[in-house]
């Protein structure tokens, strides 16, 4: 019996429809955000604290694609994505695909300054890691 091998054009067939499925999932959750906005912040910042981590399994290649699909997203929004959008996004994308992420809200008191990030297992995925010492962690979801 012969195997059918793949061939590297079909895998880069199978990570390009990955990377789209999982643009088109961030596009849907900005949109959502959105939606949830108009209710309150306080409503998106429940639903971020409520979202559930479904599975339990960290993949370092998995969150860093999930990464580069919101940023993807974040491009061809409607309107400009600021980081606490794009980081409740990121955290509730990687908790549905089985991954503990943790968004994380900081500030700096002068000047006075604030951001959002995600990280995992206390390592920043989503922005640049030098977030964690400049500022003051606010809350952490």
């Amino acid at each position: 019996m012969l195997r059918a091998h793949r061939s590297y054009s079909d895998y880069s067939t199978m990570r390009l429809t990955l990377h789209l499925v999982l643009t088109l999932e961030a596009w849907i959750f900005l949109v959502l955000y959105d939606l949830i906005g108009l209710l309150g912040v306080s409503r998106s910042y429940r639903l971020v604290r409520r979202c559930p981590v479904v599975g339990a399994a960290h993949n370092a290649a998995r969150t860093a694609q999930i990464c580069r699909a919101v940023d993807e997203a974040c491009v061809w929004y409607v309107h400009r994505v600021f980081c606490l959008q794009r980081s409740a996004v990121t955290t509730a994308l990687l908790r549905l695909h089985g991954i503990a992420a943790d968004l994380v809200i900081g500030y700096r008191p002068v000047p006075v300054e604030s951001h959002a990030w995600v990280e995992v297992a206390r390592t920043v995925v989503n922005d640049r890691p030098q977030y964690q010492q400049r500022f003051l962690e606010l809350d952490r979801l």
